[in-house]
């Protein structure tokens, strides 16, 4: 069995997010995703729009992702890695070769993004303009 990782905010679920997601799993057998929790992304400056226990939600939902986990930290993907006996972890491309050296523990895959769309675009449109 190959297990999949991945990690992410996953804010206002989106197309690009699905696409991501459906692609890690055609990788393997199961997909775990690492999803930031809101502790963890207030240190990287960042705020979503759902609580980590509503995003945590949503991808549970979603029929691609096997498990949820909470990422807490930059630097736990070596334990997740290990603790889960994965294979590949897989990451967009704007991250190209951020991630390399986790290539000592498994394999290492950074997909295309889906073009035109992103959680930061809709929360753009949607503050800016009211979503008109």
């Amino acid at each position: 069995m190959k297990i999949v990782i991945t990690y992410g905010t996953f804010d206002l679920l989106h197309v690009g997010h699905i696409r991501l997601l459906r692609r890690a799993k055609q990788s393997g057998d199961k997909l775990i995703v690492g999803l930031s929790t809101d502790d963890f992304n207030r240190l990287k400056h960042k705020s979503s729009f759902f609580s980590y226990e509503q995003r945590k939600e949503i991808l549970e939902a979603v029929e691609y992702v096997d498990k949820v986990i909470p990422e807490n930290n930059w630097e736990q993907k070596v334990d997740d890695i290990k603790k889960f006996n994965v294979d590949i972890f897989v990451m967009g491309d704007d991250w190209e070769g951020e991630f390399d050296f986790l290539k000592e523990f498994c394999q290492v895959v950074y997909l295309p993004r889906t073009e035109g769309v992103s959680s930061s675009q809709i929360k753009e449109t949607i503050y800016t303009d009211g979503g008109k």
